[in-house]
């Protein structure tokens, strides 16, 4: 179900803190998502986060963006 903001909801599925790579687990979709995406600026998520991000399409993919984590 989608925040009234228009964002999904979802968790953190995997994190590489190496790469800042990660994918985020939401209504059945893996989305893509970089650390830089992540609002608090942190730069890091631990794999089984609730988040909230919108989806977005960039260079042919379609990736999570403006990551915010939720209280688990």
């Amino acid at each position: 179900m989608d925040p009234a903001d228009g964002k999904k909801l979802g968790h953190v599925e995997q994190f590489d803190f190496d790469r800042g790579l990660g994918t985020i687990w939401s209504e059945g979709h893996e989305y893509l998502f970089h650390c830089a995406e992540i609002l608090d600026g942190s730069r890091e998520i631990n794999v089984g986060a609730s988040v909230a991000f919108v989806v977005a399409h960039r260079f042919g993919n379609i990736e999570a963006a403006e990551i915010e984590k939720l209280p688990n």
